[in-house]
């Protein structure tokens, strides 16, 4: 349940270097640690080739909903510097990364600016985003059509789903 000043978003999370489940699931308790920032759900884990740049190893991918107080900017800049505290390095576009956390939603809100975009502007064309989405918002309307039409139209060959629940993340 929302609060009366909380805001439901949904963010993606990836990595493919390092111990990616371990830093993916820093970073679920680091942001529901944050005083206006609640980690409601999260989906399993899923397994998926690399996108953008394939010479890479597979990723782990998570999506997770989230109540929070925070505007978006405000997000993002949490997001951001959960990413510094766990050594997040912008080396090459799409390249390998240890943690990469997306915000995809933000209620209802279209957003254009100031270096955010949501809804994020690549998530419909990527099943290692509307999976593990579509797992813990299945009635999610994205673009005026719901989830699982979006992901019917997708290639999801490689996406393979890891655990049987989406609490990995609490240690």
């Amino acid at each position: 349940m929302l609060g009366r000043s909380e805001v439901r978003a949904f963010l993606g999370l990836g990595g493919n270097v390092g111990e990616p489940e371990k830093t993916m699931a820093a970073a679920l308790r680091a942001l529901d640690s944050h005083d206006r920032v609640r980690v409601v759900q999260a989906s399993s884990l899923y397994r998926t080739p690399p996108w953008g740049k394939l010479d890479q190893p597979d990723f782990l991918n998570a999506a997770a909903e989230i109540a929070t107080g925070l505007k978006p900017q405000e997000l993002l800049a949490l997001c951001l510097d959960t990413e510094r505290a766990l050594k997040r390095e912008r080396v090459e576009r799409w390249g390998p990364r240890n943690i990469d956390i997306d915000i995809l939603t933000y209620g209802d809100r279209r957003i254009d600016g100031s270096g955010l975009e949501i809804p994020h502007p690549r998530m419909l064309a990527r099943a290692f985003v509307l999976l593990p989405l579509a797992e813990i918002a299945p009635r999610l309307i994205l673009g005026g059509r719901p989830i699982e039409a979006h992901l019917s139209a997708l290639d999801s060959s490689g996406v393979e789903r890891l655990s049987a629940d989406g609490n990995w993340w609490r240690g």
